[in-house]
């Protein structure tokens, strides 16, 4: 559904999951892409990545402000590993602190 004109979701996404995945492919070997946008622009582009129906990407939920999700390759393709997210995780301390 289109809401005061402008692009649906799909349209999004359509637009969006390309040029993630072109900068992707030209990453180095564990290299790390970051993509910054607006949070419903991130859900379709993962949603899309994911492989997900359209119908299925609010399942997702909304991304809040100034966190972020994080993908990566599996054997079948992208993994959602965390999804907003909103704080660094702690340091691991060792014993010889």
């Amino acid at each position: 559904m289109r809401r005061g004109g402008g692009e649906l979701e799909t349209e999004v996404a359509d637009r969006a999951a390309p040029v993630i995945l072109e900068h992707a492919d030209k990453l180095p070997q564990d290299g790390t892409l970051v993509v910054v946008s607006h949070g419903g622009t991130i859900r379709t582009a993962i949603g899309r990545l994911l492989g997900l129906e359209p119908h299925h990407w609010e399942g997702l939920g909304g991304l809040s402000n100034c966190s972020w999700s994080v993908l990566g390759q599996g054997a079948r393709g992208w993994r959602l590993l965390e999804h907003n997210a909103g704080s660094l995780p702690e340091p691991v301390l060792g014993d010889d602190t």
